[in-house]
């Protein structure tokens, strides 16, 4: 696997599995009805075509580390499947991570797993991946249970990493408190939240206890910002611009430095469906910006 063009340096999730920062998020190959809303644009085959290439030349390009869940389909698309047919059999150091909690029925509907359910989440995820175990699971906490805890789900996933099925464990959409109750249960290979310029006090925060506690930190939204699923919006902030012209960068490439600018645990996971958007992701991490850019970004 090249990793001549992956050059923002290298993780070990877990501390043990060697990952370059800059992954792939695979939400958005499946198009924007991913989450089930209509969709205006190329026909099935063309985007499963486009989809197959874009990951077959992020491995190119050194990702290697790729993110997932089987709740990301359109009517026309399952990421799960798509990153088998592109990928299987599988180069080695290659890590999938994928989520489970949440759920969505054939119809786009959503519905939330109770503990018992987590396994047959794991293996649905396992049957459209093409794999025996999965390197990552993220515990994706519903957004009404923020404040409520989740050591009964997070105890199950422990017991499907006992029994081999689960390599490593991880949190997505956390608290400090999550975070903890979690790490009393069993190991925490990473963190997986919203994050970017402008990011609240209390999440730069966890950003900073997951780096002290050996924990990856795994932003999304790095480059989407307040436009979360729909992508960036045309609007783009003026200190973004200011420094993306002083260095002839594009603004999603200069969002992507001052994310990795965070810390050597944050790993940037920005999704595509576009082969030079992903070349220019991945260069990004070549962008190294001054205390006085990083400052001025805040």
């Amino acid at each position: 696997m090249s990793t001549q063009q992956n050059t923002a340096g290298m993780w070990r999730l877990g501390g043990e599995l060697p990952v370059n920062r800059i992954g792939f998020g695979a939400m958005r190959l499946t198009g924007r009805a991913a989450f089930g809303s209509r969709q205006d644009g190329p026909t099935a085959a063309v985007l499963r075509e486009r989809s197959i290439a874009v990951l077959r030349r992020a491995v190119e390009l050194g990702v290697n580390h790729i993110d997932t869940a089987a709740f990301y389909f359109s009517p026309l698309l399952s990421a799960n499947e798509l990153i088998n047919r592109a990928l299987a059999p599988y180069p080695d150091g290659l890590v999938i991570a994928t989520k489970v909690w949440p759920g969505r029925d054939p119809s786009g509907e959503w519905w939330w797993a109770r503990p018992e359910q987590l396994r047959g989440q794991v293996e649905e995820n396992l049957r459209r991946l093409g794999r025996d175990h999965l390197d990552l699971v993220n515990l994706r906490v519903p957004p009404s249970r923020r404040d409520a805890p989740l050591a009964e789900h997070f105890g199950a996933l422990a017991e499907l990493r006992e029994a081999g099925l689960v390599r490593h464990l991880g949190l997505s959409n956390a608290t400090a408190a999550h975070l903890a109750e979690a790490r009393a249960v069993a190991p925490v290979a990473c963190v997986q939240n919203a994050f970017g310029i402008g990011a609240p006090a209390a999440e730069r925060e966890l950003l900073r206890a997951c780096g002290e506690q050996g924990i990856a930190y795994v932003p999304f939204f790095a480059i989407a910002g307040a436009g979360r699923e729909a992508g960036a919006g045309a609007a783009e902030d003026e200190r973004v611009l200011a420094v993306a012209r002083a260095r002839g960068a594009t603004p999603a490439q200069v969002r992507l430095a001052w994310t990795l600018a965070q810390g050597p645990h944050v790993l940037a996971i920005p999704g595509t469906g576009d082969p030079g958007h992903l070349a220019e992701n991945v260069a990004a991490g070549a962008l190294r910006l001054s205390a006085e850019e990083l400052a001025l970004l805040g």
